[in-house]
């Protein structure tokens, strides 16, 4: 009697399995999504190369960037396949499956007029700050009670608080052009996984079909 149930047990963690969807998956127009593309799945080896080949989704014309693919999608593929397995989800119940289309070349203008467009709108807003608040006001009476002189170009201070402003713009922005100055993210790039966190919330929640049903008056 103990065999028997020892065999059983042995058999029903050989039929379970554990996986965890992906929270992003990037894909091209008209690809198939098979199992493996979107989940991480633990499973007896045999098993698990049979499961990663499952299909799960096609890509069609008719699909937009973003395709919501939901764990139940997923659950009943692998029922589908074999109704004995019992499945364990771990992690996220969603995953966002972005279709990513050529990209078009960017134009040299439009590329410089952009960036014609920040450098000068940056520069008029921190000239704005500064004669908001006076900058040039304080420097001169920050000179005079150092020196005892008047003088209405204080370079001895703007000098020194120019450099600063630059470098101070480097160290909160952590980066230098394209490097990194150490792997601490910067409050922008914490501000952009917050807004990125949002959004795919919320298209999660407005394009899972799974998410939303209507109830019609009969």
């Amino acid at each position: 009697m103990r065999k028997e149930i020892a065999v059983w047990d042995v058999s029903m963690l050989e039929k379970t399995i554990y996986i965890r969807l992906r929270n992003r998956v990037f894909a091209r127009p008209n690809e198939k999504i098979y199992l493996e593309d979107i989940t991480q799945i633990i499973a007896e080896d045999v098993l698990q190369k049979q499961l990663n080949q499952l299909l799960v989704y096609s890509i069609s014309n008719q699909d937009r960037n973003i395709i919501i693919i939901d764990v139940m999608r997923v659950i009943a593929a692998i029922a589908k396949y074999d109704s004995s397995i019992e499945v364990q989800v771990l992690g996220p119940s969603q995953t966002i499956v972005e279709v990513v289309y050529k990209k078009k070349k960017v134009s040299v203008f439009l590329f410089v007029l952009t960036w014609f467009l920040l450098f000068f709108g940056s520069m008029l807003t921190i000239m704005n700050f500064h004669e908001d608040v006076s900058m040039q006001s304080v420097h001169q009476k920050l000179y005079k009670m150092i020196t005892g002189q008047d003088n209405e170009k204080p370079l001895l201070f703007q000098i020194p608080y120019s450099i600063g402003l630059g470098l101070g713009m480097i160290i909160f922005f952590n980066h230098v052009f394209k490097k990194r100055l150490n792997e601490e993210p910067s409050p922008l790039e914490v501000e952009m996984f917050n807004y990125q966190q949002d959004l795919d919330q919320y298209v999660i929640m407005h394009e899972n079909k799974e998410s939303m049903k209507k109830l019609h008056d009969h």
